[in-house]
């Protein structure tokens, strides 16, 4: 029906222009609505107005912005002309972004504001190709604001667009004539990777790549025409940017927020969606904030909260033997769970109502009266993240995949929610090999190989590194380890490349490590290291807030917030949690204890220790402190 992203959207729009697409606040935090039909019209006027800058088919235009109506309609903007846009957030460095525009010889760029122009303008001297920058912020003479070089000329988004409708009345099937052009295999757009191994790599997606997905995801997701998504997420990544497309494949709308816990609760409230993609650090954060919150409640209140959250789990683990959804990494006999599941569920199921109605209805309110899903994506989800909101009844749908694979390579299935895994996509093989490259048996681990459809078309300019993790025959190596079920779903448990290896030979893989330390009130970020050592240690990040709450209600006296992780008693408390969390009664062998910890006095920050999917940059972290790393094994 179509094979580019444009078609797409002039699909939709013949059929459901009167819909709303996007959902953008004002500065009193009133969202105002857009309509496909008028998204498309922008669409065409800012694509005449790039033409009159001379962009053309091939070209890479920058696109430096976070979350804004604007960003879809650029996007859309470049990619009707067969153009790709290079996109990167607002936290991206000058160097970064002198790196990717000089390496795409972008001639043009979008920038979101003064602030990423000013980044951009310093970096002129080693950016010879371009010469036009695009300010999306409707700020009047914004020229005047920014001191750039004769042969870099600045226009605001809104004159752009002013242009191209000129444009347009003079030549007004110039831009649909341009998209009938496009092809499935057109580059759509290079987005490179933050790195969490060290020198961005340019991936090169198609229109083909997202396209595929659209067509599966819907197999898995049982979407509906029209709905409300909140988007939260940072756009120019793989994961958010699938979202958008998701959105306009099935005629729905995308209210901007962000993934800061108060706007987006507050948001949730008047966007009222039915679904909202985020990572695991965000679900984390709201599961914190619901415990957070019950702190404060009567002792009967937070006695209820916590009888009925076991009360919820409890309900979820024997409704999955009884549903035969249990992950089987060992076979299961089905007959016997279903034997010491359905008493249980019996029991519990009373309880499980009241819950709903004394306490779970209440916390669920703060997602809207219309949420369906939550989808997690970029880092798997923790397991006691997964059992709290499955406890309170609001399902989340853990998501697999690579921004090398646009980036879906598996999803839970909303029909068929099996704990701690994923399936694999539609149409989309995976195969899990040991180091020899041998297919590993269900219940082993190995490094999961995709093909299909969605896997890029290399890095750009790199073919050295494309070549190294896809082969001949089209599978990509992801770099993840993980594990098949006897049923054919698989979770992942780590990264490859992560793996600590003890100076006794001991194979550790950091990432559970870190995920149950996470589950500490009182630690907000864990680092595992260790490789060549005797022993595992870790590097943390306290949560201060929380700490303050336990010293006040101890009676411990400090003289400022800053001096409370040097206390002793603190030290012992987090040495007490660190010690119960990874233990051998949690699944713990003795070679996976922490043996030392050293307290960070700052939480990590996306672009230092932080990708933007806000997953831990490893060599960063080697680097940043790499004389805490050391004081923990001298």
């Amino acid at each position: 029906m179509y094979d580019t992203l444009p078609k797409l959207l002039q699909h939709i729009v013949t059929q459901y222009g009167t819909n709303e697409v996007q959902l953008s606040k004002d500065d009193e935090g009133t969202f105002h609505p857009t309509t496909y039909q008028q998204f498309y019209t922008e669409v065409l006027d800012l694509a005449a107005g790039l033409h009159t800058l001379g962009v053309k088919r091939e070209a890479a235009i920058g696109l430096i912005s976070d979350n804004r109506k604007e960003w879809l309609a650029a996007d859309l903007a470049i990619l009707s002309l067969g153009a790709a846009d290079v996109p990167r957030g607002r936290d991206a460095m000058p160097y970064e972004l002198q790196f990717i525009l000089k390496v795409t010889e972008s001639e043009i760029c979008f920038a979101e504001n003064t602030e990423q122009a000013k980044k951009i303008l310093d970096e002129a001297h080693a950016l010879p190709h371009l010469h036009k920058l695009i300010v999306m912020d409707s700020v009047h003479h914004v020229a005047q604001d920014l001191k750039a070089p004769d042969s870099i000329g600045i226009l605001t988004y809104q004159e752009v667009l002013e242009a191209g409708k000129a444009f347009n009345a003079k030549h007004p099937e110039f831009v649909e004539a341009e998209i009938a052009k496009g092809k499935i295999d057109d580059l759509a757009t290079i987005i490179f990777t933050s790195g969490t191994t060290g020198e961005p790599k340019g991936v090169m997606l198609s229109h083909g790549n997202f396209l595929f997905q659209l067509e599966q995801l819907p197999k898995v997701i049982d979407f509906h025409k029209g709905e409300r998504w909140l988007s939260v997420l940072p756009v120019w990544h793989s994961f958010e940017r699938i979202l958008q497309y998701v959105i306009i494949s099935q005629a729905s709308a995308i209210a901007y927020s962000k993934p800061i816990g108060k706007i987006m609760l507050v948001d949730l409230q008047r966007v009222n969606p039915a679904w909202m993609g985020s990572v695991p650090r965000i679900w984390e954060a709201v599961k914190a904030g619901v415990y957070q919150n019950v702190k404060g409640k009567s002792p009967v209140a937070k006695a209820l909260f916590h009888f009925f959250v076991w009360v919820g789990a409890s309900h979820a683990s024997v409704m999955n033997l009884v549903a035969n959804r249990m992950p089987q990494f060992k076979r299961r006999f089905y007959p016997f769970d279903l034997l010491i599941g359905i008493v249980p569920l019996v029991l519990l199921t009373p309880f499980k109502l009241l819950g709903n109605v004394l306490v779970f209805k209440t916390i669920k309110k703060k997602f809207g009266t219309n949420f369906r899903a939550g989808v997690s994506g970029g880092g798997s989800l923790p397991s006691s993240v997964d059992k709290f909101f499955k406890a309170i009844g609001v399902t989340l749908l853990d998501g697999y995949g690579l921004t090398e694979t646009a980036p879906v390579i598996g999803l839970r299935n909303i029909n068929r929610q099996v704990p701690g895994t994923v399936a694999p996509l539609p149409e989309t093989e995976i195969k899990i090999v040991d180091d020899t490259g041998k297919p590993v048996k269900p219940g082993k681990k190995g490094v999961i190989f995709a093909r299909g459809k969605q896997v890029m078309k290399g890095y750009y300019k790199r073919q050295d590194l494309t070549d190294a993790v896809i082969d001949k025959d089209g599978w990509i190596n992801t770099g993840d380890i993980g594990i098949w079920t006897h049923t054919g779903e698989y979770a992942i448990r780590g990264r490859a490349k992560d793996t600590i290896v003890l100076s006794g030979g001991e194979n550790i893989e950091p990432v559970p490590l870190e995920a149950r330390l996470r589950e500490s009130e009182y630690i907000e970020q864990a680092v595992v290291v260790g490789q060549d050592q005797k022993y595992l240690a870790a590097l943390i990040v306290p949560d201060t807030k929380q700490l303050e709450i336990y010293v006040k209600e101890h009676n411990i006296p400090y003289m400022a917030r800053f001096d409370i992780t040097e206390l002793p008693e603190v030290q012992d408390l987090l040495n007490s949690e660190i010690n119960e969390m990874v233990s051998a009664k949690n699944g713990f062998k003795s070679y996976e204890r922490i043996n030392r910890f050293s307290i960070l006095k700052s939480s990590f920050k996306v672009g230092q220790e932080l990708s933007a999917k806000q997953e831990v940059m490893r060599h960063k972290i080697n680097q940043l402190y790499a004389k805490e790393i050391a004081s923990l094994f001298s």
